[in-house]
């Protein structure tokens, strides 16, 4: 059979535009969801806490949203019916990693974990990140844990209906806890009351001070008072999430979490930031009086050394006069000095730190390169 070039040519054509249109088809059909599709054959994406976890599909292959492997969803187990809730409060300011620590932690346990606010509006948190709440108080479901995060809470810690949510789902938490200045929020509620607490390391004394019904500490990472707990700042509230989920699923699933999320995880913990040693060190405004680097700052609970360099336009003596007159205004008493030289000076000194222990000080400054370029330092010791 003859066929002209022509014809020829419109066949090729017609045969090109079928196979295409044919092609289309057949990848519209294998990556739409599958909504006709036979129940045993549909596939799915493995449940992943993403959107995609919805979608059904025609034919095995990968999600094109999260890049899993598709699965039957034969395979996939049902819901489970006692799947643990954990509610995150949100509001405008809250620190990012008081509620995103807590919230990988539990939702890598199997938890179903959603975030809660006042209403549905994007909150935004604490460096910028916008996050829109999945629940407001009226329509979220009663949860097994609550979390309260840190970050500018003045405003959360004032607002009736925050308060009134915390205490009403509070009635029915397995647990409750705050992380670093959430601490605040819950005290507000006055469920804190009569209760040992702790928070952020720099807020210690103002919720000792502004909250004489709790018993504020400072020596501990998080504290379990049975129901309600409190951590310290930021990375705690991992630690109190790994805690809260030991309570409630045992230590072994717990250390088996924090292994999957690299988290060196310790049941007890030996570190507490509000108790180390550098909180004895007054707040001097150095930055006043010139420009100034930490070489080194390191120690523990029972001691810190504290070492800077810089540079200031006043002269060797004036400086250590006005470090010296900071210390006395803090409460030191000097007790002894290496003497004024020309390029060195040196001052021993006593002192009640904020735990109410006798400590022991030696303050050191001296002139390098030039007379106005100085490298100073302050070490504290507890004992007399």
């Amino acid at each position: 059979m003859k066929i002209h070039l022509r014809h020829a040519a419109s066949l090729l054509l017609a045969l090109t535009l079928f196979a295409a249109a044919a092609a289309a088809t057949w990848l519209a059909f294998s990556a739409a969801p599958a909504a006709a599709a036979d129940a045993a054959q549909r596939w799915v994406c493995p449940p992943c806490a993403a959107p995609c976890d919805t979608l059904t599909f025609a034919a095995a292959g990968i999600c094109p949203q999260c890049g899993m492997k598709l699965v039957l969803a034969s395979a996939v187990p049902p819901p489970d019916p006692n799947q643990k809730k954990v509610a995150i409060l949100v509001f405008n300011s809250c620190e990012i990693l008081d509620f995103t620590g807590p919230y990988e932690m539990f939702g890598a346990a199997g938890a179903d974990v959603y975030t809660v606010a006042a209403t549905k509006d994007p909150i935004t948190t604490a460096m910028g990140l916008t996050v829109v709440p999945k629940f407001t108080f009226a329509t979220a479901p009663q949860p097994d844990v609550l979390v309260i995060p840190g970050g500018g809470v003045r405003a959360a810690a004032k607002d009736d209906a925050t308060l009134a949510y915390i205490k009403s789902v509070t009635e029915h938490t397995k647990n409750t806890m705050s992380v670093c200045n959430g601490a605040f929020i819950l005290a507000n509620t006055g469920l804190l009351d009569g209760l040992s607490a702790t928070t952020t390391y720099g807020n210690i004394l103002r919720l000792r001070d502004g909250y004489p019904k709790i018993k504020v500490v400072e020596d501990q990472r998080y504290v379990d008072n049975g129901h309600l707990i409190t951590t310290a700042g930021l990375s705690a509230g991992i630690d109190g999430a790994l805690h809260v989920i030991d309570r409630l699923y045992g230590r072994g699933y717990a250390e088996q979490v924090a292994l999957g999320e690299e988290v060196d995880w310790k049941p007890t913990p030996d570190f507490a930031r509000a108790a180390l040693a550098d909180h004895q060190i007054p707040q001097v405004k150095i930055d006043d009086w010139g420009k100034w680097d930490v070489v080194r700052t390191e120690g523990d609970t029972r001691h810190w050394d504290l070492d800077i360099t810089g540079h200031s336009e006043l002269a060797a003596t004036d400086l250590t006069s006005k470090i010296e007159d900071a210390l006395t205004a803090a409460q030191w008493k000097r007790v002894g000095s290496g003497g004024k030289g020309v390029q060195s000076h040196s001052s021993d000194w006593r002192f009640t730190g904020t735990d109410g222990k006798a400590w022991k000080a030696t303050f050191k400054i001296e002139s390098t390169t030039s007379e106005h370029d100085f490298n100073a330092g302050i070490a504290v010791t507890r004992g007399s």
